[in-house]
């Protein structure tokens, strides 16, 4: 009954939803590649996993923060810092990230026909894999930024370390039910429009170099004696990734009739769907 501990819902379920903006892109780029009856539940799966992955780190919180201890300390006069386990997941994901979308991109703009319609049926389980393993990656993250949110508020609200539990458990499952609401709609509307799906996998890699600096703060990296790796802040970052969509949604309004650039896997898909329909 406490109104701290609404606000605190609120503020942690808008939260969760643009820290998940990157997971449900991740989905639309990944289940896209998938046929059309697996789409849907590559999406459920994922966002399933991402909500079991972010209780499961919250009810283990303790050990995540231990985590934060560092493992193995060097310096090699030029770079120094001290590896742990948050630092080694974070840094990992962010290359996987960046990996993942520039592969992606160059799949979609200068990859043969042949590997898209191969890659155009990939399997369920390959593609539920790879969203399993960014997960745990977006959850780190996410549990991370909640914790310090509620632990900031925690001394005037009163609630107390259960009642902060309980708010950031409700939050998660609020959050991931809205966004199995709009995971459809969103990943239809990224994989019909070429220039939204570059953009989502642009955000990809900015979202990597984001993990990439933060896994290196983490680690305390110092470059020649002291130049310390600091993190980028993620209110910069999303303000980049609303406002360019802002511009690109000005660009399709005023393009409406415009004929859209075929990608290729898009491009191999559509004769597919032609193919079927003239057997028909």
């Amino acid at each position: 009954m406490n109104p701290d501990a609404w606000i605190a819902l609120l503020t942690l379920t808008f939260l969760e939803i643009i820290l998940g903006i990157d997971n449900i892109v991740f989905l639309s780029i990944v289940s896209g590649k998938l046929r059309a009856e697996d789409q849907p539940k590559a999406r459920r799966i994922g966002l399933l996993l991402a909500m079991a992955f972010r209780i499961i780190l919250l009810f283990g919180i303790t050990w995540v923060m231990s985590l934060k201890k560092s493992f193995f300390d060097f310096d090699f006069g030029f770079v120094s810092g001290g590896i742990s386990g948050q630092s080694l997941i974070v840094f990992a994901g962010g290359l996987f990230l960046l990996y993942k979308s520039v592969s992606e991109i160059h799949h979609k703009l200068e990859g043969e026909e042949e590997s898209a319609a191969g890659k155009a049926s990939n399997s369920l389980s390959g593609a539920i894999i790879q969203i399993a393993l960014l997960n745990i990656v977006f959850s780190f993250d996410s549990i991370l930024t909640a914790v310090g949110l509620v632990s900031s508020a925690e001394p005037p609200t009163g609630f107390g370390p259960a009642g902060a539990l309980e708010i950031m458990v409700g939050a998660i499952i609020i959050s991931i039910i809205i966004m199995l609401i709009f995971a459809g709609p969103v990943s239809k509307f990224v994989n019909e429009h070429p220039t939204i799906q570059i953009l989502g996998l642009s955000f990809l890699i900015l979202i990597g170099v984001m993990l990439l600096a933060e896994g290196s703060h983490l680690a305390d990296l110092k470059f020649f004696g002291g130049t310390e790796v600091h993190s980028i802040p993620k209110g910069y970052l999303y303000f980049a990734i609303f406002f360019s969509l802002f511009v690109e949604f000005l660009n399709l309004r005023m393009k409406k009739k415009g004929t859209p650039v075929q990608l290729h896997n898009n491009k191999i898909l559509d004769e597919k769907l032609t193919d079927n329909d003239l057997t028909n």
